[in-house]
């Protein structure tokens, strides 16, 4: 029979993998705050200066600030004392009682000195914001799907090219046209870089958008490929769901940046200064001239913008057509199932031993 060793083994494997949320009796009191407890606690002991004043004396700031830090700590030990831990003990779990002192505390340390009411609600609101942000980040598993997806990122720059060189023939044909179309320059060249940033985020939430809507179909397609039993929960799908849809952003990613870079060095070789005074087009806030071969490369602040331009449109492209085209879709989907296909034959053997281990020795998983 397993042990509780091996059950741990499991449960990091999950981990690892992005889909913390495949783990039975996951809690955000003992497997997401707790774990965010460094972070959380340098958070509350930095807000002390709240009970300062920028109109005080040196000297009464650092009374102040010593006398909101001793508050502040009192607060949390005389929660342990009442939660029955040592009072100088990080809390081992964040109940609704430990964020409440976490977020309404150090925002009434300026109501007491300057009676700011202000201060108050701005310190609580962004401290029930971090606590959402802890909440996904560390609950949704995004950091270890992140630090996957970079691990594999030499995998999926090799899918990914592979998928662009399949679509270099329809990339080239519109993506050389829109670049040298002057009207294309000059939309995009006189665009200031917070619009520039907006489009990135706009066609990123666009894609995102049209995947979580294919999503439920093609996740059931996968759980009945892989035979899942027993049926994901609705929290572990949506888990698995935040999953794909990072992995779908790293070879977006990887696609756009390739076909930005293209046409960033097609650019600096094709459009010289001449062709830009003819287009009627300026070069933006900056410019570089480069030496090759007794020709001048022109690196420009407009050629780059209208490089991301152009790599937007192909990034929403290639996003749409990995659930849309054959071909790309089975690449995709092909390599997710196989994963999945381990991870759901490992999450069945550990709902197993799971359910001998708390028939056998119930105390041994308390």
């Amino acid at each position: 029979m397993g042990t509780p060793r091996e059950l741990v083994r499991y449960e990091q494997q999950f981990r690892r993998a992005g889909l913390p949320l495949f783990i039975e009796d996951f809690s955000p009191t003992h497997d997401i705050f707790n774990r965010a407890a460094p972070l959380l606690t340098l958070v509350f002991l930095a807000e002390m200066i709240g009970a300062t004043s920028l109109g005080w004396r040196p000297w009464k700031n650092v009374l102040a600030a010593g006398l909101a830090l001793l508050v502040l700590i009192a607060a949390f030990g005389i929660l342990n004392k009442l939660r029955r831990r040592p009072f100088w003990s990080l809390p081992t779990r964040f109940g609704l009682p430990e964020l409440a002192v976490f977020v309404f505390l150090p925002a009434l340390l300026p109501v007491v000195t300057e009676n700011q009411w202000k201060q108050f609600f701005g310190i609580a609101v962004g401290n029930l914001l971090l606590i959402g942000a802890v909440y996904v980040v560390v609950g949704y598993g995004l950091i270890a799907t992140t630090y996957w997806s970079l691990r594999r990122i030499v995998g999926e720059l090799a899918n990914s090219l592979a998928s662009l060189v399949r679509a270099l023939p329809l990339l080239l044909v519109f993506s050389l046209v829109l670049f040298i179309n002057t009207e294309m320059w000059q939309v995009f060249a006189g665009m200031p870089v917070a619009f520039i940033v907006l489009s990135v985020l706009a066609f990123t939430l666009l894609s995102t958008l049209f995947l979580m809507v294919r999503l439920p179909k093609e996740l059931d397609a996968i759980e009945d490929d892989v035979k899942s039993d027993p049926p994901l929960r609705r929290v572990q799908r949506l888990n698995l769901s935040v999953n794909l849809v990072i992995r779908q952003w790293v070879q977006a990613l990887v696609v756009s940046t390739g076909v930005g870079l293209f046409f960033v060095a097609f650019g600096m070789i094709s459009i010289n200064a001449d062709i830009y005074e003819k287009w009627g087009v300026q070069p933006g806030s900056w410019s570089v001239e480069l030496p090759l071969m007794g020709h001048d490369l022109l690196l420009t602040a407009s050629l780059v913008k209208v490089a991301i331009g152009i790599a937007n449109f192909t990034g929403l492209y290639y996003s749409i057509a990995l659930l849309t085209d054959s071909s790309y879709r089975e690449e995709f989907l092909d390599n997710v199932s196989a994963e999945l296909r381990d991870l759901f034959t490992a999450r069945a053997d550990y709902l197993e031993l799971r359910r001998e281990l708390l028939t056998e020795q119930p105390g041994d998983l308390l």
